[in-house]
């Protein structure tokens, strides 16, 4: 199994390289026993959300970290995709700020991914 960090990692470069907005990596492992890392972005459309969580399906699960679970992929508004020591979720603009999950989780550690996106894959 990959370290939460690395897997963050990989979804984060996954988003980026098909153009997530508003990129966000919060480390809640000393907040919540839910998962080490939320990994949260924005889509500027249904097709766009599909678009993203394929992308993240098929990188993590090439790098042998499939989903265990996915939710909200009905909706076409947000997605939950979870990896278990990492959480994605992916949400249309409205969605995201209805959820408000920096928000909610605001005792979080944000994590610059600036530096993830710099390192070679």
């Amino acid at each position: 199994m990959m370290p939460a960090k690395e897997m963050a990692a990989a979804v984060v470069k996954a988003m980026d390289s098909k153009k997530g907005l508003d990129i966000r990596l919060l480390h809640t492992a000393d907040i919540t026993v839910l998962a080490e890392y939320f990994v949260i972005c924005t889509a500027s459309s249904p097709t766009h959300v599909k678009t993203l969580t394929d992308e993240i399906d098929r990188v993590m699960s090439e790098l042998g970290e499939p989903p265990l679970r996915r939710e909200g992929y009905r909706s076409g508004s947000w997605v939950l995709l979870d990896f278990g020591c990492v959480i994605v979720h992916v949400f249309m603009d409205e969605a995201r700020k209805f959820y408000d999950l920096e928000r909610l989780w605001s005792d979080a550690e944000s994590v610059d991914i600036q530096p993830l996106l710099e390192q070679e894959a």
